[in-house]
């Protein structure tokens, strides 16, 4: 068994005879924070969609605690419950109010009780400081209150690891600062997270393992000061040349 939660070995990703992901390969341990940076359509998105089998690979393999996850009588449900995913657009349900957003998860996919289910959803409603409104829908929130709904939502299942597709980039600027907090807080806690984000500061002073893709391949990967501080490719140092001057 590996000791890693997440392995990416030589994952590759094409849409007809489009090229998105070539010969990816990294590992997640347990409580890593590890962010993927990198220019848009560097295929990053693509990258953690494949991960999450929202995407299905074309070449190489995803290990989940070692076991292959396109083999078959793999669980998808199951392995999605344990690996969440925060969208960019949040994905809430209109149609259901906060706490419901947080609960029939729960009851469908984990088979909890309603009331067992709402007793969590509260605690990470509270978590990500959204149990005042545990009664309003999706169309009375701000996008910062809708993305930390959508949090605790993904945090209510207890996933091991949980993937955030660019989570502040649907947001406006004055909102960006409550969800990365809530991000940190999560990271400081623990959690194991995979985070694709344009957010740098965040990437160099919350990651464990700090990725770098550009046209589909890992161009570089290392600790943040690595990547921050002493990067090694030309092409590493001219996109960070971007946000730090």
């Amino acid at each position: 068994m590996s000791e890693n939660i997440i392995d990416v070995c030589h994952l590759g990703k094409s849409f007809g005879t489009h090229e998105v992901l070539s010969d990816i390969d990294f590992s997640v341990r347990s409580g890593d924070v590890t962010t993927i940076i990198g220019s848009s359509g560097s295929g990053k998105s693509t990258l953690l969609r494949c991960i999450n089998l929202l995407e299905t690979p074309s070449s190489g393999n995803i290990l989940f605690h070692g076991r292959d996850i396109s083999e078959s009588g793999f669980s998808v449900t199951s392995y999605r419950a344990k690996v969440g995913m925060v969208f960019q657009n949040f994905n809430l349900f209109s149609n259901m109010t906060v706490l419901q957003n947080c609960v029939v998860g729960q009851v469908k996919v984990l088979k909890k009780s309603k009331a067992e289910a709402e007793e969590t959803a509260k605690f990470y409603l509270e978590k990500v400081g959204m149990l005042p409104y545990v009664n309003a829908r999706p169309k009375q929130l701000s996008g910062g209150q809708k993305q930390r709904v959508a949090i605790a939502r993904a945090l209510a299942m207890e996933p091991e690891v949980l993937l955030f597709d660019e989570p502040t980039s649907a947001l406006d600027p004055q909102m960006v600062g409550e969800v990365l907090a809530v991000m940190r807080q999560l990271a400081n806690e623990g959690l194991t997270m995979i985070v694709v984000t344009h957010e740098m500061a965040f990437a160099r002073d919350v990651s464990s393992h700090v990725v770098f893709m550009k046209d589909g391949v890992i161009c570089e990967e290392g600790t943040p000061e690595d990547i921050f501080v002493n990067p090694k490719k030309d092409e590493t140092k001219d996109f960070l040349a971007r946000f730090i001057n």
